[in-house]
């Protein structure tokens, strides 16, 4: 990676022309400040979290959505809900070093798939926009709802009352605060996807705003189908080419994936870009 193209990435994401999607790989320095436990994030991690540290069947283990969709079935949608409450918004962890540094840049614009609250403490004490993504919610025909957050509260607002001049903070996957809920099991995310290619799970503002961006993808691995199938929709209408992905070692399968989709793999991990 050259000096001129993290220059080029820094000063993107400062003016708001690049937007940083954050996968798990994002949280992989975060532990626990009680006992040092890694924080779960990824895959593995998380069914092993939410199976009380036992592996689960290795169908199941293939993706947390399949095993959250068999907890599901089994005991019950508040079962995950209540586990992935527990695990972000009620245990303390250290900060990702990563949101460390986007504290310093405030990006006016952040994807962010992962379910913890780290980029929103980023923002606290700064007037922003929080989106999260729900799914199988009765009473409307949208997937997401709006926050408006200012002098250290958020509020929930309709979508044309969003400030177009704050930053927007999306979190599709969902979060613990102000309003837990989360997209987890294959059943939510077949709702969200479908709504999402509908255009029902993105709000109006966003859509123009993420017209002609340009995207880093840091901490996020393309060889499930599912966080692929969410990445396509969320980028629609990004410039060409599209931007970046680190990946150190992409698989062939990445490699097709994000030539289709016009970005341009980094065979490295996001620290370099921080160094």
């Amino acid at each position: 990676m050259t000096e001129e193209l993290k220059a080029q990435l820094r000063d993107g994401i400062a003016d708001g022309s690049i937007v940083p999607y954050l996968g798990c790989g994002a949280l992989k320095d975060v532990v626990a400040v009680t006992d040092g436990t890694p924080m779960p994030a990824d895959n593995d991690s998380l069914i092993l979290a939410m199976n009380g540290g036992k592996p689960m069947s290795p169908k199941l283990m293939y993706e947390f959505s399949r095993a959250a969709m068999n907890v599901e079935l089994k005991r019950g949608r508040k079962t995950i809900e209540k586990f992935l409450t527990r695990t972000y918004g009620e245990t303390g962890w250290t900060r990702a070093r990563l949101h460390e540094w986007l504290k310093q840049k405030r990006p006016h614009y952040v994807v962010d798939i992962n379910r913890d609250t780290q980029l929103q403490d980023s923002y606290a004490g700064q007037p922003h926009t929080l989106v999260v993504g729900v799914a199988r919610l009765g009473g409307t025909d949208y997937r997401f709802k709006v926050f408006g957050y200012r002098d250290g509260t958020y509020t929930e607002i309709p979508q044309e009352a969003a400030d177009h001049a704050l930053p927007v903070l999306f979190k599709p996957m969902g979060s613990p605060f102000p309003w837990p809920h989360y997209i987890a099991s294959d059943a939510d995310y077949v709702d969200y996807i479908t709504e999402l290619m509908g255009g029902f799970a993105i709000p109006s503002f966003l859509k123009a705003r993420r017209k002609g961006k340009r995207y880093l993808l840091m901490g996020l691995r393309l060889n499930r189908d599912t966080e692929r199938m969410v990445l396509s929709d969320l980028i629609h209408d990004a410039a060409s080419p599209a931007g970046w992905a680190f990946i150190p070692k992409a698989s062939d399968k990445e490699r097709r994936f994000c030539k289709k989709l016009g970005l341009e793999i980094i065979d490295a991990d996001w620290e370099v870009l921080l160094d």
